[in-house]
């Protein structure tokens, strides 16, 4: 009596993210592809205009770590030899 056994290849794919690798086992040969997520959108000015005036200028707060327009720093409070 004949016997036929019939095995499978299975394709797996393993990402560590810890060191960034991919392993990849399979039986024939296939193109794959790898992407990585990167950040959403692009990080600009964190700016708060909401209390901006005619004049006003743009300036960075430590406090609040944000760049501000408003009616403290103006084009006309600014003087030789003042507090910028």
């Amino acid at each position: 009596m004949n016997t036929v056994t019939i095995s499978e290849t299975k394709n797996t794919v393993e990402v560590n993210e810890t060191t960034n690798t991919v392993t990849v086992n399979e039986g024939i040969s296939t193109v794959i592809t790898v992407t990585t997520e990167g950040p959403q959108g692009p990080k600009g000015l964190d700016l708060d205009e909401s209390a901006k005036v005619d004049g006003s200028v743009v300036y960075y707060d430590q406090s609040s770590a944000k760049f501000k327009a408003d009616a403290t720093t103006t084009k006309l409070t600014l003087v030789d030899g003042g507090n910028f």
